[in-house]
């Protein structure tokens, strides 16, 4: 039988063969938002926000903004099915310049210092059950990854499929056992005006701001789009479903967290899946929770192995000098652009300031997300006409506005609370205008 063929870029073509299926994807999308945030950001909120329902709310309305987000991209990957996410979006909605420089974040630190920070978080649980020094584990990981994705597109797919459908099952059984076993008495879920009042308190939006970095990665699938089966069609099915499986994901366990622990106890904690464990399962709740969040810990990792070289391909797409990083093997993997994540993540690994860099990036990389999700309005005026066929944004214009409206009042919130590193983030982003001038100075780019 003779293989299809879709393009890929100027002079080469992609088998469908190569192709992942939506499952695939959506599990991409899970792997790459289920990080450690779920698991011990809500003993800071519960801090200051002294409400049951008022703390499930904060991640209920996290969950909303991210579903927005992903309900909006969906429409600008039905317009633009290409692989890339806000660097394909904005170079081709505003200008190729605001594109590399959010590509520019992503190809340098993006996907890397997340990573780097993952796997020191997977040596720590894993040293749990490995007798082997943490270093020793967050290297090995990326490496045995990086190996296992580099030689094939969709094994790394079909792995990290497995990593995170094994992850949810544990969710679910953590949720099931809490549930059945760890109600304690001072739980309250009744409404009272008290909780309203938690939901205006100051500490609700700051606590929002942690919960939208718990969501961070529903926008994960448009980094492959033409990895995907027919993505026109599938990426806003895929953006969408991944979100709401988060959602409903987060939702659940932290109300059993809530269920299965008092409230003062949580106050201030960082380890609150360890207390929730426990209390469920006894002794043995410590290794469980090491087990379910190594095993999310990996998906992760191998998820950003999988995005983050796509963004790179894209811009050496468009910009010759950068080409050798969009050359793909016969597996359908960007080599080259997969070693430079790879060796980005590892030099993290070894310094003690990348953390610092996901601060200061941060800020960016939100106003970058929101000047993509601005961008459908200026596509629907371009094109004048709606109806053709394929998705388009549910809720338009109160979706999207909706999404600006909370990002843009978080990105106040973080810039007037952390203005030295908002600055820094910016200063380091302007950098990539300068290689962006340098490269078109070189006049070897490809027109957008």
């Amino acid at each position: 039988m003779f293989s299809t063929f879709i393009p890929l870029k100027k002079g080469k073509l992609l088998e469908t063969g190569k192709l992942i299926s939506p499952s695939r994807a959506i599990a991409i999308v899970v792997s790459n938002m289920i990080g450690t945030g779920v698991y011990t950001s809500l003993g800071l909120q519960a801090a200051g926000v002294h409400s049951v329902l008022a703390l499930l709310f904060i991640w209920i309305t996290g969950g909303l903004v991210a579903l927005c987000g992903a309900l909006t991209y969906g429409e600008l990957a039905a317009r633009i099915p290409k692989s890339g996410g806000e660097y394909v979006f904005l170079s081709r909605i505003f200008h190729p310049s605001f594109g590399f420089l959010s590509g520019f974040i992503s190809m340098t630190i993006g996907f890397a210092a997340p990573m780097a920070i993952c796997a020191i978080a997977l040596g720590t649980y894993a040293g749990n059950l490995i007798p082997l020094n943490p270093m020793v584990i967050a290297i090995s990981i990326i490496i045995i990854l990086t190996v296992l994705n580099s030689s094939s597109f969709r094994t790394g797919a079909n792995f990290n499929f497995a990593a995170t459908s094994i992850n949810i099952v544990l969710i679910i059984a953590l949720c099931a056992m809490g549930f059945i076993k760890g109600h304690h008495a001072g739980f309250n879920f009744t409404f009272h005006q008290s909780d309203f009042k938690q939901i205006m308190n100051p500490a609700f939006a700051v606590s929002l701001v942690y919960v939208s970095f718990a969501y961070s990665g529903w926008n994960s699938a448009a980094y492959i789009t033409h990895q995907v089966k027919d993505p026109v069609k599938n990426l806003p099915l895929i953006l969408i479903t991944g979100t709401l499986i988060v959602m409903t994901l987060y939702t659940l366990m932290n109300f059993v967290f809530l269920y299965t622990v008092p409230l003062p106890d949580l106050e201030g904690k960082v380890d609150i899946a360890f207390i929730a464990a426990k209390n469920i399962l006894g002794a043995s709740g410590g290794k469980f929770v090491a087990v379910l969040i190594s095993i999310g810990l990996i998906a992760s990792i191998n998820s950003l192995l999988i995005l983050g070289p796509r963004v790179t391909q894209a811009i050496a797409a468009d910009y010759s000098p950068l080409g050798f990083l969009g050359i793909e093997n016969k597996n359908g993997s960007p080599f080259y652009a997969t070693i430079l994540l790879t060796v980005v993540a590892l030099a993290l690994i070894g310094t003690s300031t990348f953390e610092q860099i996901m601060t200061l990036i941060g800020f960016t990389l939100s106003l970058f997300t929101i000047m993509s999700v601005t961008g459908v309005f200026v596509l629907r005026y371009k094109m004048k006409k709606n109806g053709e066929d394929f998705y388009h944004t549910f809720g338009y214009p109160f979706i999207p506005i909706f999404f600006i409206l909370v990002e843009g009042c978080m990105m106040v919130y973080v810039f007037f609370n952390k203005p030295v590193q908002s600055l820094i983030g910016i200063g380091i982003t302007l950098i990539g205008l300068l290689v962006y001038f340098l490269l078109i100075k070189s006049k070897r780019y490809v027109s957008l």
